[in-house]
C-alpha cells in the first residue's frame, strides 16, 4: 500500500498498473520514429506469421518486433514502453535545454539551472565528497546510541532512509484524513527475500552486494579491511531488519498493514529509540497517532539498535548515507552504484546517458513544473476530453459487467455499483499546478539541489498531517509513461505521457484502439475491484462490504488466476509469483474483458469489416497483445519474479487471451490448443 521515496512513506502508485494509454488529440508534431502502422493500426511489421496464433499468441503479435528491437546496452528490458519513454524522453530534453539557457523565461530558470547542475559532471568531480560532508560527519559524531534517532531523522528530511520509513498517508479506515505513517525500510538489495533465501543464486548475490558496499565505503575513504568489516556488519544489520519484514505477497492484504496506534504504543516497540528526539529532527509536526504498518519490523528496528556495537550502526547509517547520494557524487561512485544495481542486478551492460538521467531527477524532483511545460507542447485541453469519453463508454462496460456477474449476490452488486459511480477520472495532468517557489535550486550545486528537493517533497508530505486529504493531487508526474488506480481515493489517472501514439493511433480502429487504450482503461477500473481494491468502499475507507459467501467466491475466482500465473517460467528455474502478481493479472484479465464489451457496444452502431487480413475481433487481440512486446536480460527477469507484481509481457498477452472464449472463436483454435486454458480463469 504504501512506497518509500525520498526517505519517507507516501501513498504507493505501483498499487496500480504498469500499463499504457495514449491518446490521439495531441497539438504537437508527433514525433517521427513511431512504429509504421497499418490503415487499421495493427503494427504488421511487428507479426510473425510463421507462429500459430493458437499455440503462441505473444510470439504470433510480437515475433517480428522482438527480431527487430534488440536490448540496448543501456537498458536490461526493452518494450513498447521504452518506446514512448524514449520519445517523451526527447521531448524533455527539448524543453530542458532552452531552460538551461541564460536567456531563458524566468518561469523556466528552476528547471533549467537543476538540469545544468545534473549534468554538470566537472563541478561534481572538482568538489569530490565535500558536498556530502556535513552529512558525514554528522553520523562521525555520534557518541553513543542516544545520538541515534536525532542523526536519522534528520537524514530523513534530505532523502536518506535508513532503518524504517515515516511520512503521511490517507488514514485507511477514514481516508479522508492524513495521518503519519511507520513503515519497513533501510535495506539495500531490493527485497526481503533477498537476504533470507539460500539457494546457490541468492548466495551469490549476498557476496556480490557485499563486495560492492565495501568499495563504496573504500571510496568514502575507508581501508579495504575496515570497509570488508564494515560491510559484513551492514549485511548482518539489514538481514535481520529484513527477517522481520512482510512478504511483499502479504503486503498486498491492506489489513496486514493496517495497524493504527497512539504514539505511547508506538514507543513501546522501539524502547531504545527516543521517538521524540527523532520526531524532532525529522521535522514532525504534531504527530497523535499513525499507521504502523508493520509492528514487527519496528520491533526488529529496535532489537538491532539495542544490540549491535555502536561503529556497526555508525558503518551502516554511512554507508545508507553514501548510497542515498550516489547518482551527484563523483563518478567512481556512480560508476560502482551502476556495477552492482545496473549490471548485477537488472543485467544492463552500459550505464545510461547522463542527460537522460538528467531528465528522470528534474521529472522527480520537479516534475509538475516540467510537466507544465510538456502538457502545453504536447497534450491540451481536448486530449483531456477524447480520453475522457473512452473512460465512460468502459465504465459502462464494467456497470453491465458487475449485473452479469454470476457468483455475486444483488446485495454485494449493489455496493460494487456504488462504488463505481463514485470513481473519479483524472486524465492528463493535475487542475492546479504545485507551487514550487520555495525550493531553492542553485546552478552548479548538484548534491545540493537533490537534497533541497527531497526536503521539499519531505516536508510538504509531512505538512499534510491531521489535514484532510486533497484529491485533486496526482501520484505522477504529466510526463509518466504510467497509469495508476488508487484505492483510498477511488480514482483512475492517466498522465499525459502515456496518453500519445503508439498506444492509441488517431487513424486507427476501433477494433485496435479498444483492445490496446480500452484495456487500459478497463484495467485500472478493474483495479477497484481486485485482490485489494476490493477491500475498499465507494469513499476508499477499508471496509469489508462483501457478504461472507461473495467474498469466499471472489478468492475461489482469483485463486484460478493466482495458480494460472504462478506455474509460468519467469527464467530457467524461477516461477512467477501468482500471489504478488494477483491483482495485475485480475486487472489484465477484466480489463480486456470490459474492452471487448464496449467494443461490441460500439459494433452494434457501426460495423467494422476485414482489414489488412484480419476480422475486426482479430484486430481487438492483436491490439492487446502488441503492448506488451518486450525483451528482457534475464537479470531483470529474475528481479522482477520476486519484486515485481506486473506479469512479464509475454504472459500478459497470452495469460490473457487463452481466458477468451472470443479469442479462441476468433481465430478458430482447437479445443486443445496452447491457448486455451483449462480451467478459463474469471473474476470479472
Amino acid at each position: 500500500m504504501t512506497m518509500m521515496k525520498n526517505g519517507f512513506w507516501t501513498l504507493a502508485v505501483p498499487l496500480a498498473a504498469l500499463m499504457v494509454f495514449a491518446d490521439a488529440g495531441l497539438r504537437a508534431q508527433e514525433p517521427t520514429d513511431q512504429p509504421m502502422v497499418s490503415r487499421s493500426g495493427i503494427d504488421l511489421a511487428a507479426l510473425d506469421r510463421s507462429a500459430d496464433p493458437c499455440s503462441d499468441f505473444y510470439q504470433f503479435a510480437c515475433g517480428g518486433w522482438l527480431a527487430k528491437h534488440p536490448i540496448p546496452p543501456d537498458q536490461p528490458r526493452y518494450g513498447r514502453f521504452e518506446e514512448l519513454q524514449d520519445r517523451n524522453l526527447e521531448i524533455l530534453k527539448n524543453i530542458l535545454e532552452d531552460a538551461a539557457k541564460p536567456t531563458s523565461a524566468p518561469d523556466m530558470r528552476q528547471i533549467g539551472d537543476y538540469y545544468a547542475s545534473c549534468l554538470d559532471e566537472a563541478a561534481i568531480e572538482s568538489k569530490k565528497l565535500q558536498p556530502l560532508e556535513p552529512e558525514l560527519s554528522r553520523v562521525a559524531g555520534i557518541k553513543s546510541k542516544n545520538d541515534i534517532p536525532a542523526v536519522v531523522g534528520h537524514l530523513h528530511t534530505i532523502g536518506v532512509g535508513p532503518f524504517f520509513g515515516f511520512g503521511a498517508a490517507p488514514d485507511f479506515k477514514e481516508a479522508s484524513k492524513v495521518i503519519a505513517i511507520f513503515g519497513q525500510g533501510g535495506l539495500g538489495l531490493p527485497d526481503r527475500d533477498y537476504y533470507l533465501k539460500d539457494d546457490a543464486n541468492s548466495v551469490k548475490l549476498r557476496g556480490q552486494y557485499t563486495e560492492h558496499v565495501t568499495k563504496m565505503l573504500q571510496l568514502a575513504g575507508d581501508t579495504p579491511d575496515r570497509a570488508g568489516a564494515e560491510a559484513q556488519a551492514i549485511l548482518k544489520i539489514e538481514t535481520t531488519l529484513a527477517s522481520r519484514a512482510l512478504k511483499r505477497e502479504e503486503r498486498r492484504n491492506p489489513t496486514n498493514i493496517y495497524h493504527r496506534m497512539s504514539m505511547d504504543e508506538v514507543r513501546k516497540l522501539m524502547p531504545s529509540v527516543n521517538l521524540s528526539t527523532y520526531l524532532e529532527h525529522a521535522d514532525a509536526p504534531p504527530v497523535t497517532n499513525a499507521n504502523v504498518t508493520e509492528p514487527e519490523f519496528m520491533k526488529g528496528v529496535d532489537e538491532v539498535i539495542s544490540s549491535t556495537p555502536l561503529d556497526d550502526l555508525k558503518a551502516y547509517i554511512r554507508w545508507h548515507t553514501v548510497h542515498g547520494n550516489s547518482h551527484v557524487l563523483p563518478k567512481a561512485f556512480d560508476d560502482e552504484n551502476f556495477s552492482f544495481y545496473g549490471k548485477t542486478l537488472t543485467g544492463a551492460e552500459q550505464q545510461r546517458p547522463r542527460w537522460k538521467r538528467c531528465v528522470d531527477a528534474v521529472d522527480s524532483d520537479l516534475g509538475e513544473a516540467l510537466g507544465k511545460i510538456y502538457v502545453d507542447r504536447t497534450f491540451g485541453a481536448e486530449g483531456k476530453q477524447r480520453t475522457l469519453q473512452m473512460v465512460q463508454a468502459i465504465e459502462a462496460s464494467l456497470a453491465d459487467d458487475i449485473t452479469q456477474i454470476t457468483w455475486m449476490s444483488d446485495e454485494t452488486k449493489r455496493q460494487a455499483e456504488a462504488k463505481l459511480r463514485a470513481v473519479a477520472n483524472k486524465i492528463g495532468y493535475p487542475d492546479r499546478w504545485r507551487d514550487y517557489s520555495s525550493l531553492r535550486i542553485v546552478r552548479g550545486d548538484a548534491l545540493g539541489n537533490s537534497q533541497r528537493s527531497n526536503t521539499f517533497e519531505y516536508r510538504r508530505q509531512l505538512a499534510k498531517i491531521g489535514k484532510p486529504v486533497d484529491k485533486t493531487e496526482w501520484g505522477m508526474t504529466p510526463p509518466t509513461v504510467n497509469a495508476y488506480y488508487n484505492p483510498l481515493q477511488n480514482n483512475i489517472n492517466f498522465p499525459a505521457g502515456i496518453l500519445q501514439p503508439p498506444f492509441f493511433i488517431k487513424g486507427a480502429d476501433d477494433a485496435v484502439n479498444f483492445g490496446a487504450a480500452g484495456a487500459v482503461v478497463g484495467h485500472e477500473l478493474t483495479h477497484g475491484f481486485d485482490d485489494q481494491g476490493r477491500r475498499f468502499d465507494a469513499e476508499g475507507n477499508l471496509r469489508d462490504w462483501w457478504t461472507p459467501s461473495d467474498g469466499k467466491a471472489f478468492e475461489e475466482h482469483a485463486a484460478c488466476v493466482a495458480n494460472q500465473y504462478g506455474g509460468y517460467t519467469a527464467v530457467d528455474d524461477v516461477k512467477l509469483n501468482g500471489k504478488l502478481t494477483l491483482g495485475e493479472n485480475v486487472a489484465d484479465n477484466g480489463g480486456l474483458r470490459l474492452a471487448w464489451m464496449a467494443l461490441m457496444e460500439q459494433l452494434k452502431a457501426k460495423a467494422l469489416g476485414q482489414a489488412d487480413g484480419f476480422s475486426p475481433e482479430q484486430r481487438f487481440f492483436v491490439g492487446w497483445a502488441q503492448m506488451w512486446c518486450e525483451n528482457r536480460k534475464d537479470e531483470i527477469a529474475r528481479l522482477h519474479a520476486q519484486t515485481n507484481p506486473h506479469s512479464p509481457g509475454r504472459y500478459r498477452a497470452n495469460g490473457v487471451v487463452s481466458n477468451f472464449p472470443e479469442f479462441q472463436k476468433a481465430f478458430s483454435c482447437q479445443p486443445a490448443a496452447k491457448m486455451i486454458n483449462q480451467p478459463i480463469c474469471r473474476v470479472w
